[in-house]
């Protein structure tokens, strides 16, 4: 398996539980005070790092920061709109695929190199 399809598969297990973390108790926990809400999010977390860590030790032997980052967002962009949809129930506009197209053209310039060769 390619490092970089090491770092995307990371990287989505990594969002996956970020998003959980980030956002899943506004479902869940709304209830529950906010201390105990911020412990249940950091240990949800530290599963995150778990992905995240390698993923980026891994990338970064074949892309740059920069391109790492970027793919980062696409990947965070990826999780979080069928997550916002599905689970937490929102309803999707077209501020989303604005979003998305900007976040296309950030792939496009930080990986043009790779896109056009030279």
């Amino acid at each position: 398996m390619s490092k970089i399809t090491q770092t995307i598969l990371l990287l989505c297990c990594s969002n996956m539980f970020m998003t959980f973390a980030w956002y899943g108790h506004l479902r869940n926990l709304a209830h529950k005070p906010w201390f105990i809400v911020a412990c249940i999010s950091w240990s949800i977390a530290f599963c995150e790092y778990m992905f995240q860590v390698p993923a980026n030790r891994i990338g970064s032997e074949v892309m740059t920061l920069g391109q790492l980052k970027i793919l980062q967002e696409v990947i965070t962009l990826s999780i979080f709109i069928p997550f916002s949809v599905f689970y937490m129930k929102e309803k999707i506009s077209l501020d989303y695929l604005w979003a998305s197209m900007c976040i296309m053209g950030a792939v496009f310039f930080i990986f043009k190199k790779r896109i056009l060769g030279g």
